[in-house]
């Protein structure tokens, strides 16, 4: 990513359209991480949106806070847990800035840690070291330079480069990230508006030492 976008470009984005990575669902790669037993403890959904994947782990039983930095996304992420009947926890918050409080055994992060640039990537990462607890894991579904241009991308070595020193990554494989075209993409991916696609994507875990 060559610059991180502005807070008010999200904020426009969640306000007057409906945004690619909103598909009124969990991806499917959250959801299959949850059902092979891989996500437990208190759980932290970073960059949450619309609040998806909070309320699929509430529902479920899970002790799960979700964030994001854009206030309409989380306003946004209450009514939709609160049309589902579902009790689901929602914050405003700086995913750069997460405090010095390690609370969290897993950190889920869907689509959030492409968007940063070479700046403030790093400032991301160290963020999530100090929400994590020794020994908790952090998971990262991220758009791949394999892709055809639905959001920013990010290479196998840009994953392996960002978690360094106090992490292991464990694993690091090749999965799909479901997205909505939008006029913004519709003629790069060659694809009608509303389309679903299932785009190159990879799926980190990472261990915090």
């Amino acid at each position: 990513m060559d610059t991180t976008p502005a807070i008010d470009r999200f904020e426009e984005l969640y306000r007057t359209s409906t945004p690619p990575w909103v598909i009124g669902e969990p991806q499917p790669a959250i959801i299959q991480l949850e059902r092979d037993g891989l996500i437990s403890g208190r759980v932290l959904d970073v960059g949450c949106g619309t609040g998806e994947h909070t309320i699929l782990l509430s529902r479920l039983g899970y002790d799960v806070l979700g964030v994001d930095f854009a206030p309409e996304a989380v306003e946004q992420a209450r009514r939709n847990a609160e049309a589902k009947g579902v009790q689901a926890r929602f914050a405003v918050a700086d995913a750069t800035n997460l405090g010095d409080n390690p609370q969290y055994d897993t950190i889920v992060d869907s689509a959030l840690f492409h968007i940063f640039d070479d700046t403030d990537r790093p400032r991301y990462v160290a963020s999530l070291h100090n929400a994590c607890r020794p020994g908790g894991v952090v998971y990262v579904l991220a758009l791949s330079t394999a892709g055809r241009g639905l959001g920013p991308e990010v290479s196998e070595e840009t994953i392996r480069g960002a978690f360094g020193d106090g992490w292991r990554l464990e694993a690091l494989d090749t999965t799909t990230y479901r997205g909505v075209v939008t006029e913004l993409h519709a003629e790069q991916l060659e694809e009608p508006v509303g389309t679903r696609v299932d785009e190159p994507a990879w799926l980190a875990r990472v261990r915090r030492l």
